[in-house]
């Protein structure tokens, strides 16, 4: 196991060489980049990247949105703990008409924006109870639902389960970064440090004959991983040095056809700016660690967000 001591060490030696890295990882999203149309999924269901964690899923004119993020606060507003809010204009211009979002965990990257797609669209948002807390203080706790472990929802032609999960311990191995339960009493408390993490789920969808894993976060509760022969796992690793064994754990279980390589971008850019990557993320290790647990594993990246039509 590393200790927080070599993590730190690791950090500041990838914040001293970040140029070089940024390159790397530009040049390797660009050569694992493929169109959705080539994940040979069922004919009609289409997959979209919001960035972060964020997917579109659509099929038979339902849409289902995980972990959505388009509002995309600016680091100076983690710093001086300003009050972050769904944008309702980048909520429009880039994300579509939905019928559900599923919420793996509520950390303001996966969550911010789930309350103002629900009010939109009459979305019904699935999660833990603090997404739940967070929909309550937007005055939308009726469009919640607080989903149970492994119990299978069905919404529209989709059947959604989730699996409990945890979030990897981004400060230096040791513990989550706002790692509660998101209990702030008011919506204008709402600074990013306030968005805790809550309950974290693996989400697994079955869809037309196909199957999908959202591991929105690089840690796992090997246990509670029950599907196997995955088609399609959208693989968060931002984070993923923190876990020990992370993918030798996770890989194995899942057995997925393709891996879909997430979370790696910079979630402070604002959409429809030149990309940048999430600090030592380190995308062009990626593949060389999954080919490690097993070479019959197939590593592309998705295009990056385009606004709606």
């Amino acid at each position: 196991m590393t200790s927080p001591l070599r993590h730190a060490v690791d950090l500041l030696s990838y914040a001293a060489t970040r140029s070089g890295h940024q390159r790397r990882d530009h040049a390797t999203v660009s050569d694992l980049a493929v169109d959705a149309t080539d994940l040979d999924l069922p004919a009609g269901l289409e997959i979209r990247w919001l960035g972060v964690a964020g997917f579109v899923l659509t099929y038979q004119q339902t849409t289902v949105l995980i972990d959505p993020y388009v509002s995309r606060a600016a680091f100076g507003d983690m710093l001086r703990r300003r009050t972050v809010l769904p944008d309702r204009a980048l909520v429009n211009r880039w994300i579509p008409r939905a019928d559900a979002v599923l919420v793996g965990h509520t950390h303001f990257d996966h969550a911010l924006d789930a309350p103002e797609i629900a009010r939109r669209d009459g979305a019904t948002v699935y999660g833990s109870t603090s997404a739940h807390h967070l929909m309550a203080l937007h005055g939308l706790a009726e469009r919640a639902v607080v989903v149970e472990p492994h119990r299978v929802y069905e919404i529209g032609p989709f059947e959604v389960t989730f699996v409990p999960s945890v979030h990897s311990k981004l400060v230096l191995g040791l513990k989550v970064n706002q790692g509660g339960e998101l209990t702030c009493e008011h919506v204008g408390d709402l600074c990013p440090q306030a968005y805790q993490c809550g309950q974290v789920w693996g989400i697994h969808i079955a869809v037309g004959g196909a199957t999908l894993y959202h591991q929105g976060s690089a840690d796992l509760l090997d246990d509670q991983i029950r599907h196997r022969d995955v088609d399609v796992m959208l693989c968060g690793i931002a984070g993923r040095q923190f876990t020990p064994g992370y993918l030798e754990r996770i890989l194995p279980r899942l057995e997925p056809r393709i891996i879909v390589a997430t979370h790696h971008d910079d979630f402070f850019v604002p959409l429809g700016d030149e990309q940048g990557f999430a600090m030592g993320v380190d995308v062009a290790r990626f593949p060389e660690e999954v080919a490690a647990v097993g070479r019959d594993f197939r590593v592309v990246t998705l295009p990056e967000p385009i606004p709606v039509a």
